[in-house]
């Protein structure tokens, strides 16, 4: 269970002005790794995809640029490519993919879908055709015979498509490229390629902040979430023996997670899956980490309920997750990211949010009360119209609330 580091190379492509159009992702097994180390290629590509968008970070990799990531076949057949934000990423066919039907009707539904396509390694021939009619962009290697780059220059641009040189090894290189009207260029006369290094967290992590994530879009989605939750046996067990407790007083038992996620309610889904979820985000951490998490969740629950906002539930997850860098051995802000909340409680928990945010100074009386900083409790409590006494009560309340809860 415990967290790896994980690795992927950027090699920058530049424009015709000389800065950054993009980057190349390139799978390393190692920080001090060169080059690709000749393992299955298709395994290779699945990493790059995995460490870049889940461990490192598109943000973090691309800053605002674009991705190009290698594809061969199998990796194209079975859709990789819809992990990928289409907006930003370009998929760049391998050399050795032979244009057959199979392959481009696959080409094709990803031009429909609005992804990008890229020749890598370019070499003409008649097979060839059907592809170039599909791709947005060709990358000519450097070693090319000049007088073929040209004719292909002049073909594929008036066709609309973006030629990239790639292999520039020297200033004379880029100034011939230049002067052919290339509009990109790669190459070791730039830079070299980068590796990057990240933190890969352990699947059943991994798959319990899919499932929080889930839970919290703005439309639930019963029947994915119900998948998600199926993919866990514990899960499952937990929350068909919630939906059967006394609690929801029902006469017949519930037999399906679908049944079960209907009885819950959308309120009760969100605060059910992120309490039973987070034993496993903790995992071997000290218990009183998950109480203090819970304690926190509830505390801010309650005070929001006295405010009559009706924000008790983003309330409840701003204090549950107050502590989720301590829970992931992280930065906030990479927890943050990996988590995917809504766009205001990811405010105020990176403490962006403005200082008059009903959940902002709910959050911040909460912290304060823990620090025993009675004039600032007296202050933002007086913000939200909560006389004093009634904050004290609230933290009374949910310290055998998470006692009860950790224990079960």
């Amino acid at each position: 269970m415990e967290s790896v580091e994980v690795f992927v190379a950027r090699q920058p492509i530049f424009d015709r002005n000389r800065k950054v159009w993009g980057y190349e992702l390139l799978f390393r097994s190692s920080a001090s790794a060169m080059h690709f180390d000749g393992s299955d290629a298709s395994s290779a590509t699945r990493q790059v995809i995995s460490n870049s968008m889940l461990s490192i970070g598109f943000d973090k990799l691309l800053r605002g640029k674009q991705a190009c990531i290698n594809f061969g076949r199998d990796m194209l057949l079975h859709e990789w490519y819809s992990t990928l934000p289409k907006e930003c990423t370009v998929i760049e066919l391998t050399e050795d993919i032979e244009p057959d039907p199979e392959v481009l009707a696959a080409v094709s539904r990803m031009r429909k879908e609005g992804y990008r396509i890229a020749l890598d390694d370019f070499r003409p021939g008649p097979r060839m055709d059907s592809l170039i009619d599909l791709a947005n962009m060709i990358k000519l290697e450097m070693h090319t015979p000049k007088p073929q780059q040209e004719v292909m220059l002049r073909d594929f641009q008036a066709r609309g498509i973006r030629m990239l040189s790639e292999k520039v090894e020297t200033d004379s290189d880029f100034r011939w490229a230049l002067r052919a009207g290339y509009d990109y260029f790669q190459g070791n006369f730039f830079a070299r390629p980068v590796v990057m290094q990240g933190t890969q967290i352990p699947a059943l992590k991994l798959h319990c902040l899919r499932m929080i994530q889930e839970a919290h879009r703005p439309e639930l989605d019963f029947t994915r979430l119900a998948a998600l939750i199926s993919q866990d046996v514990a899960l499952s067990y937990k929350l068909m023996r919630y939906a059967n407790s006394a609690h929801f007083g029902r006469q017949s038992r519930v037999h399906s997670i679908h049944r079960a996620l209907v009885v819950l309610g959308e309120y009760g889904i969100r605060k059910w899956i992120s309490i039973a979820a987070l034993p496993a985000i903790a995992e071997e951490k000290p218990g009183e980490l998950i109480t203090q998490s819970l304690v926190r969740g509830r505390f801010c629950e309650l005070l929001a309920q006295a405010t009559g906002e009706g924000v008790e539930d983003q309330a409840f997850l701003v204090g549950l997750f107050s502590l989720l860098d301590a829970l992931l051995d992280r930065p906030l802000e990479d927890a943050l990211d990996e988590l995917g909340l809504a766009a205001r409680l990811d405010s105020v928990l990176r403490g962006q949010a403005p200082e008059e945010c009903v959940l902002n100074t709910i959050y911040n009386l909460v912290r304060r009360y823990e620090m025993a900083d009675w004039d600032e409790v007296e202050r933002l409590a007086g913000r939200l119209g909560t006389p004093a006494e009634l904050v004290g009560a609230a933290y009374r309340e949910a310290l055998p609330w998470a006692d009860e809860m950790a224990r079960t």
